[in-house]
């Protein structure tokens, strides 16, 4: 996998995905709730390459493997979007349950366009 993140550029502790949930930005559609939150100031300095991403995916979305395709494919089009959004912030993906959907019928791309417009709506490169 060539576009693959490194790891450190994922939020893996629930106390990082809490900080964003309870003090960041959100912005939701039909399918994705994106929410974003800058980070501290000495967090900066140890992470100078880019934003980092959280998943969460729910049992509503579906099974074990639905839920692992969503997330492929939630992660792909954040990356490709990533460009567009400040290095020093942290974001959670949220999957509503009609993102399965999405996913199997439009791919990558049509849950790009989706988290664009998320992005867009919180004012694209501020967090």
């Amino acid at each position: 996998m060539r576009d693959r993140a490194p790891r450190r550029r994922r939020l893996s502790r629930s106390a990082e995905f809490e900080r964003v949930y309870r003090q960041g930005r959100s912005k939701g559609n039909r399918f994705l709730v994106l929410y974003a939150f800058p980070r501290e100031e000495d967090e900066r300095r140890e992470e100078q390459d880019g934003p980092r991403l959280g998943l969460s995916v729910s049992r509503k979305v579906g099974g074990a493997v639905d839920r692992n395709r969503v997330k492929r494919v939630l992660r792909e089009a954040f990356w490709q979007e990533a460009e567009r959004l400040p290095a020093t912030s942290d974001y959670v993906v949220v999957a509503r349950p009609d993102a399965k959907d999405l996913a199997e019928r439009e791919g990558t791309e049509g849950v790009r366009l989706q988290l664009a417009e998320l992005v867009d709506g919180l004012g694209g490169t501020s967090a």
